[in-house]
């Protein structure tokens, strides 16, 4: 398959010494944090390849970022599956492509989604989910953050990809994404948004949702919708949680399983 974007990557701690780790996980409540991103190319069959955008300093606050003087331009991990599929809606209003050995099925949007919604979730052999894809989402305005309830973030991988959705205050482009908001541990999730994560990187929750054209509703793809610091007796799945920013780099920057997943997430097409 030809993507539509090239796929660029920004990488983060997982350089960083352990000491820099320890000190980050000692002051989660720190936004000067050791925190390092740095871009990668993240190169799949069929993709471009192109050093793009990263980030130094502390965590970035949105999916864009500048770039800095660690800035890498080593190649990601490229997609695993020996095989693929693309599935299609009844409708032809979406598709996307997935690993042969996924499976792909349609079930009942949440309620108070918009005529015509549509909500698909992609599991393993296993019946272990990997994603959702829903449409018609009502618009939804973010929730309240008290200062003192923020958390420092960091955009570890941030792809810019071709799709609708509204841009201006406090929206971008859409970007496929994977970051990691820093609670008693680093919890990860993946998903598209052209929504700002936070100011001066640190959010009370980031959402992988993008607020699509007028009349359309918004949609999101992804592990989950809204990623937060959970509570130690709260269920995290299918969040990610890690120990350490390295560990959330490394998933990231060498499992197979994201390199799968973005890929499926980049192939996404949404009808207007």
């Amino acid at each position: 398959m030809t993507h539509k974007a090239t796929m660029w990557g920004v990488r983060t701690a997982a350089l960083l010494m352990a000491g820099a780790l320890a000190a980050g996980c000692s002051a989660p409540g720190n936004s000067d944090s050791a925190w390092t991103a740095q871009p990668d190319i993240s190169a799949s069959p069929g993709a471009s390849k192109s050093p793009t955008a990263g980030a130094t300093g502390s965590p970035s606050p949105d999916p864009s970022a500048a770039p800095g003087p660690s800035a890498s331009t080593s190649p990601g991990p490229a997609a695993t599956a020996a095989a693929w599929k693309t599935f299609t809606d009844p409708a032809k209003t979406v598709s996307f492509d997935l690993p042969e050995e996924w499976i792909a099925q349609s079930v009942t949007p949440e309620e108070g989604t918009l005529p015509g919604a549509l909500k698909i979730e992609v599991k393993k052999q296993d019946n272990t989910v990997v994603a959702a894809l829903r449409t018609g989402l009502p618009s939804s305005s973010s929730s309240e953050c008290p200062e003192a309830a923020r958390k420092p973030y960091v955009v570890i991988s941030s792809v810019p990809v071709e799709l609708p959705g509204l841009t201006g205050e406090g929206a971008i482009a859409p970007h496929v994404v994977f970051r990691v908001i820093h609670g008693y541990r680093y919890f990860g999730s993946y998903g598209i948004t052209n929504i700002v994560g936070g100011a001066d990187g640190q959010a009370c929750e980031l959402r992988n949702v993008v607020r699509g054209p007028a009349g359309k509703g918004d949609y999101s793809f992804g592990d989950l919708g809204v990623l937060k610091a959970f509570a130690p007796d709260e269920k995290v799945a299918p969040a990610k949680a890690f120990d350490t920013l390295g560990q959330a780099a490394k998933y990231v920057d060498e499992g197979s399983e994201f390199a799968n997943v973005q890929r499926m997430l980049m192939s996404l097409e949404i009808k207007n």
